[in-house]
């Protein structure tokens, strides 16, 4: 975590979900956030949690956000919102524009959205799968939370991600797992400095069109 906060990374997540090849317990990651440097977010991970799962974590360790990666409805959003009182940023798989106008609904409770692919029947996990979607998609999100793109990023594209999507209203960075990884759940830390100094350099481009939604 060291290593990502030295490269540039404004956020870390931890993740807590026993099928993820990242999945932490709560003591390791206090250990891990207690090490964390000020200056960088920490992002506790959770899919589907109820209130006491939550609670032992936040009991544990300081979270910055609460991402929920699940079928978390805009309701149960609210409730986490108010019960916790921590920001929270969903996660919405993508496929097809509908999907983007789902995202209405969360906007209230929500401090961010997360775009990732959506994930298939075949699949047992809601994310971190390696996969992208058609970032042309997001044209049709016109709300004003921010939102994060994530699915399928690595060195070699995060470039062109970033050139596609910049100019649209409410971008606000990007997210990677294992598009940074030697193996699965296996940080490379070479992937990980060049994804980041590569996202800061698109990022820092100047635009060439106007701010289209």
């Amino acid at each position: 975590m060291k290593a990502a906060s030295d490269f540039g990374a404004d956020l870390i997540g931890y993740v807590f979900y026993d099928k993820s090849p990242r999945s932490l317990s709560r003591h390791g990651a206090a250990q891990l956030i207690a090490k964390q440097s000020p200056n960088v977010k920490s992002v506790g991970l959770f899919v589907d949690p109820d209130d006491e799962t939550l609670a032992l974590a936040l009991a544990n360790m300081k979270l910055d956000y609460i991402q929920l990666h699940g079928q978390e409805s805009p309701e149960r959003c609210a409730a986490i919102k108010t019960l916790f009182h921590v920001p929270i940023i969903k996660a919405l798989g993508v496929r097809q524009p509908q999907d983007l106008a789902a995202a209405k609904a969360y906007a209230p409770h929500v401090a961010m959205m997360l775009f990732d692919a959506k994930p298939q029947m075949r699949d047992q996990r809601p994310g971190g799968l390696g996969r992208k979607f058609d970032w042309d998609l997001l044209r049709h999100y016109d709300g004003d939370t921010p939102w994060l793109l994530s699915g399928g990023l690595t060195p070699e594209n995060i470039g062109d991600a970033i050139g596609a999507v910049k100019s649209l209203s409410g971008f606000a960075g990007v997210d990677v797992s294992s598009g940074v990884e030697s193996s699965s759940g296996e940080k490379d830390l070479h992937r990980m400095n060049t994804f980041i100094k590569a996202a800061q350099s698109a990022m820092a481009k100047p635009q060439t069109q106007g701010s289209r939604k």
